[in-house]
């Protein structure tokens, strides 16, 4: 297993740590806004197949050596619709959250880039570096990741003024971590599920900070077959999952929650309801934190630093 990333099964260990999350809030949430579309699989952008994963048509089978309309359509929703409903409402309760963003998407779409300038200015995000483009990377040559992950950077620095600090992939390989780890300027990485808080990893050569996600917390489930199939069942199972990690924090363990949407998904009329709904309940509670991924990353390591 040598240079890959190890396995780490026991954690925490039950004796999790005092987050200490700012207001000795009982909960840290971080709503993370996937923005993907345009990046994915097609033959426009020189892969030899269409894209398959992820929207009302998924999962479909890819196609190899032809475009698939419907689910460029699918897609493009994501970005002319879903991407500007979802901004208006962070906007308009003003809470913070992350822009997950791939490279190309950005690239393609200005209107977007503009509007995620403007939003990470007025403090209301921050911005996660999410590949190059929204393919498997277990697919692609070491060298080729190498790339992606610095052209990923460069366009991010253009939009905000400064470099990511964070990265998730999505689709990992298994030379990621260590691309990211090796490239020197990301306080962590978030390719990862198995916690409910941040902890740090040492695979490769220095201590490195885990942010996990979550794919259960997550409205991809209305693409996986899953059950989410209205706005009830997204705000249901967030509002349950709050309430167990908030009931923890009152009790004396803190934990954090990570709320991944997607513009083509959470964005349609028929579920915006959900995550508005959601949205309007977090507000209700006193005790809990709503905050930029950057933000836990730094809180982290000031409160927790490696190896005390």
């Amino acid at each position: 297993m040598n240079g890959q990333p190890h396995r780490d099964l026991a954690g925490y260990a039950g004796n999790r740590p005092d987050p200490k999350w700012p207001g000795r809030a009982n909960v840290a949430i971080n709503f993370v806004l996937n923005f993907e579309e345009g990046a994915e699989f097609s033959l426009m952008e020189g892969d030899d197949h269409a894209e398959a994963a992820l929207s009302d048509l998924a999962p479909a089978p890819y196609l190899h050596g032809q475009r698939f309309l419907n689910i460029e359509s699918l897609y493009e929703y994501g970005s002319r619709v879903g991407f500007w409903r979802i901004l208006g409402h962070f906007r308009e309760r003003e809470l913070p959250f992350t822009f997950n963003t791939v490279g190309r998407a950005l690239e393609l779409n200005p209107e977007i880039y503009e509007a995620i300038a403007r939003t990470v200015s007025d403090g209301l995000a921050d911005v996660q570096s999410h590949g190059w483009r929204w393919i498997d990377y277990a697919n692609v040559s070491e060298g080729e990741e190498r790339e992606h992950m610095g052209l990923c950077i460069d366009i991010i620095k253009r939009v905000t003024g400064e470099r990511p600090l964070g990265w998730y992939t999505g689709r990992p390989s298994l030379n990621t971590r260590r691309l990211v780890v090796e490239e020197g300027g990301f306080l962590y990485d978030s390719d990862a599920y198995n916690d409910d808080l941040p902890y740090w990893a040492t695979d490769f050569g220095r201590p490195h900070l885990i942010v996990p996600y979550g794919l259960d917390t997550n409205d991809s489930r209305c693409a996986r077959n899953q059950g989410f199939d209205h706005a009830d069942d997204f705000f249901i199972y967030m509002r349950d999952a709050f309430d167990t990690l908030y009931a923890e924090g009152a009790a004396g363990q803190p934990g954090m929650m990570s709320v991944g949407m997607h513009c083509r998904l959470i964005g349609k009329p028929a579920r915006i309801a959900g995550l508005t709904k959601f949205l309007d309940y977090v507000m209700t509670h006193d005790k809990v934190w709503v905050a930029k991924r950057n933000d836990i990353a730094r809180h982290w390591i000031a409160t927790h630093p490696y190896g005390k």
